[in-house]
């Protein structure tokens, strides 16, 4: 592979017109982002958010009307997609229907007008990465849908490029499929050292293969971080509930100290971790993981079972707390006291994994 490339988005935005109303609105708005070479790097959000906007202008598909995108230190805002050192892998694989699987990865090489000899080569190189090396004779309607997003796979990599660009390339696969598949895509992603930039509105996708992701609403970025610091430590509330289920509380802030806070929630006086950057006298929500409490005997905040159900590896619990609505994952319940519906029981959970926005 060649030399492995970073991306840099400087103050990109992009403007469509409305064709109900006829006003233009920003699909994405002011958005600067540097991802390091050889990263895997996701851009999550809800529909309409953007993340589909900015790989595509990444990819030369739209062209930013604001800003300027870099590539290895290369402005490419001039190029056209062909011109760029990227490869795309598509949500409907893109596979052409008469060709075999040696041909349809062979393709973009044909084009580039590289030997016979070479084609070869790389293209049972990658077939062998991806896994499908035997059956490059097999006309691509007689493969599964996992096997066609390998080729579709194989096809973008036997490129070499710089930048490899994901636009969900999952969705038309099942649920037990696209978990496998996810896997093979950053075991591969790891193994080529490529730099990888990839799209999808599923958060547990994004949390699996991700070194970084890129949570985006309404065109613009939300936050960027880890998946743990993302999951741990979100910045907003928005952040908090796209990203795995979470809790809120209303709380008052008491007084505090440093990232440390404390509150009063449903009559309680609380410490918690403050990393919304409350102040004394606001008011705020307490966000509170699902598998982060427990309903106990004892404990912080009193409660009313409104539902619980078995789900084998965990008891799922809805509760009601000074008339607001909490969610509870048990694992493990086999050893531990269920709480029947109507039961009264006390909302206990460690003061460290809860936190005020």
């Amino acid at each position: 592979m060649k030399e492995k490339k970073g991306v840099r988005l400087e103050h990109i935005s992009k403007i469509y017109k409305d064709p109900k109303t006829g006003k233009d609105f920003y699909a994405v708005q002011d958005t600067t982002l540097d991802i390091e070479a050889g990263t895997f790097v996701t851009l999550l959000g809800p529909s309409g958010c953007g993340k589909t906007t900015t790989l595509r202008m990444i990819a030369g598909f739209e062209s930013p009307d604001e800003g300027e995108i870099y590539l290895g230190g290369e402005a490419i805002n001039h190029l056209t997609p062909n011109k760029r050192d990227t490869a795309m892998v598509f949500q409907s694989y893109a596979l052409l229907p008469h060709y075999n699987v040696f041909d349809n990865v062979a393709y973009g090489l044909k084009i580039r007008k590289i030997s016979k000899e070479e084609i070869r080569e790389r293209v049972m190189n990658i077939l062998k990465l991806v896994e499908m090396d035997g059956m490059e004779s097999r006309m691509t309607n007689q493969l599964s849908g996992g096997q066609q997003q390998r080729v579709a796979l194989a096809r973008a990599l036997v490129l070499e490029p710089g930048v490899l660009l994901f636009d969900e390339p999952l969705s038309n696969l099942d649920a037990k499929l696209r978990v496998s598949m996810r896997t093979e895509i950053r075991k591969i992603q790891q193994k080529v050292g490529i730099t990888a930039i990839y799209v999808t509105h599923d958060q547990s996708e994004a949390m699996s293969i991700s070194d970084k992701i890129i949570i985006m609403s309404k065109g613009k970025v939300e936050q960027i971080g880890t998946p743990r610091e993302i999951y741990y430590h979100p910045n907003s509330r928005f952040v908090a509930d796209f990203i795995g289920e979470a809790n809120f509380l209303d709380a008052r802030v008491l007084s505090v100290d440093g990232d440390k806070a404390r509150i009063q929630v449903a009559g309680k006086d609380l410490q918690v971790n403050n990393f919304g950057g409350a102040r004394a006298g606001d008011t705020a929500a307490l966000v509170i993981r699902p598998e982060a409490a427990v309903l106990a005997d004892k404990g912080h905040l009193e409660a009313t079972v409104m539902l619980s159900t078995f789900m084998g590896a965990y008891q799922y619990y809805q509760v009601q707390v000074d008339g607001m609505e909490i969610q509870i994952t048990d694992y493990n319940p086999v050893n531990r006291r269920i709480y029947e519906v109507g039961e009264k029981a006390f909302l206990d959970f460690d003061s460290r994994g809860v936190y005020i926005l």
